[in-house]
């Protein structure tokens, strides 16, 4: 078990660069550079819960050792022991997952958005499915979450939705289940019972901090207002409280209904269009980076990751990692946590593989 302990950050020597970035933060002239010094910071804050884990991880396991020896004594432990090792293996997933979590804006608030495909109706309605799977999945999580913009749907579901996550790595964690999703059963809509297939795509961007820059000129948008309806907006429809802003340039539309003030609706609909502008810089970037290289990517939006069958049989099946789970009622209640993690194992071994046609079956 000390072996668990130092092998989630084998090869690396936090100790060091802590000594170092704290010696870094004392410096006379530490808050010259604003954007330096809070990088500086973050990673020290990392650091140093790098440190704390690795401490509670030895002293469970120490704790572990005693109930053994307690055990060997002749003393009734099992049921505590049982206990503490379900505390510890907990405790060792947490920190390989976040282990895994390394990119630069792993750790951030997560801005998600749930679209619909073809298919009116039945997508609409799936789309509505999802977005309570993650709302179940944040509160399972533990994590915050505000809706932003609900557009609900015709007859039933929505058109689209968008919400954040708040809480430490929300974005890494969701960034796992971004792609489109499909969805096999019986249709509640069709009076002859039959079997339908219906698409939903879910987008994910991390909430940028303010010193993040991004520029974003008055004359490259419009902004509309609207009455606010739907989830979410019943309390301010009585006034154009909602905001959609377009940016021109690239034809982004972003929009928020969420708050009684036009004021703030504007303040949360400019950050979604941030996160966006910026994803989209990011993904170019990589794309030029990619023909330097000489790699061919399919560059369409996301492919399919994961069926959900409902009917004639039952199945949730991850086409990236081919994580199989027979119970679609669980996972839709939120428990994702499954898929997450194999997503991210593979991703950081370099064996995630892709969704091919054959799986559409």
């Amino acid at each position: 078990m000390r072996r668990i302990c130092g092998a989630i950050f084998e090869g690396a020597h936090p100790a060091d660069e802590l000594t170092r970035l704290e010696a870094r933060a004392a410096a006379p002239d530490f808050w010259k550079d604003q954007a330096e010094a809070q990088r500086v910071l973050q990673r020290r804050r990392r650091l140093e819960q790098d440190r704390e884990l690795v401490a509670s991880l030895k002293k469970k396991s120490d704790d572990l050792g005693v109930l053994v020896e307690c055990a060997a004594a002749g003393e009734q432990v099992d049921a505590e022991f049982a206990q503490a090792v379900d505390v510890f293996d907990q405790e060792v997933q947490t920190g390989e997952i976040k282990k895994m979590l390394g990119g630069e804006h792993d750790r951030k608030n997560a801005i998600v958005t749930i679209h619909p495909g073809a298919g009116g109706t039945e997508s609409q309605d799936w789309a509505e499915m999802l977005l309570r799977m993650y709302m179940r999945w944040t509160e399972r999580r533990g994590f915050r979450r505000e809706l932003i913009d609900y557009q609900p749907g015709d007859e039933a579901g929505l058109k689209s939705a968008t919400f954040t996550v708040l809480g430490e790595y929300a974005y890494g964690l969701l960034s796992a289940e971004a792609g489109v999703h499909r969805l096999v059963r019986i249709s509640p809509f069709d009076s002859a019972a039959r079997r339908h297939t219906s698409f939903a795509s879910l987008y994910v961007w991390p909430e940028l901090p303010e010193d993040v820059e991004v520029e974003i000129d008055d004359k490259d948008i419009r902004i509309d207002t609207f009455r606010s309806s739907g989830a979410g907006g019943q309390h301010v429809n009585v006034t154009d409280s909602a905001i959609r802003i377009t940016h021109l340039p690239t034809g982004i539309v972003v929009s928020c209904q969420n708050e009684r003030s036009q004021h703030k609706n504007r303040a949360s609909a400019m950050k979604v269009l941030r996160a966006r502008l910026f994803d989209l810089k990011m993904k170019d970037q990589q794309a030029k980076l990619d023909q330097i290289g000489g790699e061919k990517r399919d560059i369409a939006f996301g492919s399919q990751i994961r069926n959900y069958v409902l009917q004639p049989y039952q199945m949730v099946k991850d086409l990236r990692t081919k994580m199989t789970v027979g119970d679609p009622d669980r996972v839709l209640g939120g428990d994702l946590d499954g898929f997450i993690k194999s997503y991210l194992m593979q991703k950081a071994s370099g064996t995630l593989g892709t969704p091919s046609a054959a799986d559409d079956d």
